[in-house]
């Protein structure tokens, strides 16, 4: 067990974590969270849109996690048709569960809900298949797994063509726009992302609102693409409450030098995964080519 000074006391990394966390919420929770003005404000926006672009309602990938959830509940509540696709891939029991007690609720409460099932495990052995491997166990897992995001992507826009749907993105503003944990033209593909500008404390607030099931609410956040039960903050080193807090204080202009113990390799975490993720995070640089280098000069 790792050990640091915190105000002159020996304690645990674990004990530190956990205070760090709870400093976090304190300060996050003495501001009153809103949850009824932003549930009705993301709905007449998902209204608004739907209605400017003409399209007949939402497709939503429900994945047994709390923002797909979220989502999902609120396309659900603009009364629109709202269609939730469950698109295992060699997935946990566990993870099929929650989504299959998720939708089952959605339904019982709005009657513009309804659902598909798109069993993407042949799909993705197929694939596995057809193309070569790697003696890099670790690139070759990661780009599987990114492999799944978009099939399942690809999946979610054959649905949404046939219906004339928006796809609508389930992912969080620590996800989106902090550390880039998302897969580019996979979960990032979409049409929408309602919760993009909430953080996940936010998007548990609101959920909770929202009345998610518990079994949601209480589960670990997951992105699902590997196969197993392996958490996000088992692959990116911090959990969600440390990266909010870390977000933060680059928001405030702090730096390295700012942070000791376990804030600065919580620091260190955030900073080195927003700067190599940018590249998803930023529109696709574009080649300008200037009207002088087009054509020749007229004579």
């Amino acid at each position: 067990m790792y050990f640091l000074y915190f105000y002159g006391t020996k304690i645990s990394l674990q004990i530190y974590s956990y205070r760090l966390i709870n400093f976090h919420k304190k300060m996050t929770n003495s501001k009153r969270f809103q949850a009824e003005k932003i549930n009705q404000h993301i709905v007449q926006w998902l209204l608004d849109y739907a209605n400017n672009a003409k399209v007949k309602g939402f497709v939503v990938g429900i994945s047994g996690g709390i923002d797909s959830a979220l989502t999902s509940t609120l396309c659900a509540q603009t009364g629109l048709p709202t269609l939730c696709i469950e698109m295992p891939i060699h997935q946990a029991e566990s993870h099929v569960n929650r989504a299959n007690e998720h939708i089952s609720q959605l339904k019982n409460r709005f009657s513009n809900v309804f659902n598909e099932r798109a069993d993407l495990t042949p799909v993705f052995e197929t694939f596995k298949n057809q193309v070569p491997s790697s003696e890099n166990e670790t690139v070759l897992n990661l780009s599987l797994a990114n492999t799944r995001a978009r099939l399942r992507m690809t999946t979610l826009y054959y649905f949404a063509g046939l219906h004339g749907f928006l796809v609508a993105g389930t992912g969080n503003k620590v996800e989106d726009f902090g550390v880039g944990f998302f897969t580019k033209y996979g979960d990032g593909g979409v049409d929408i992302s309602p919760i993009a500008d909430l953080v996940k404390s936010e998007v548990r607030s609101l959920a909770t609102y929202l009345q998610v099931p518990e079994s949601i609410l209480k589960a670990k956040p997951t992105d699902g693409l590997f196969g197993d039960d392996r958490s996000d903050e088992d692959q990116i080193g911090a959990n969600y409450d440390e990266l909010e807090w870390a977000m933060k204080q680059m928001e405030n202009g702090k730096t390295i030098e700012d942070f000791t113990g376990r804030e600065l390799e919580v620091f260190k975490i955030y900073k080195r995964l927003n700067t190599i993720n940018q590249h998803k995070m930023t529109p696709i640089p574009i080649c300008k080519i200037g009207e002088d280098l087009k054509y020749y000069p007229h004579n």
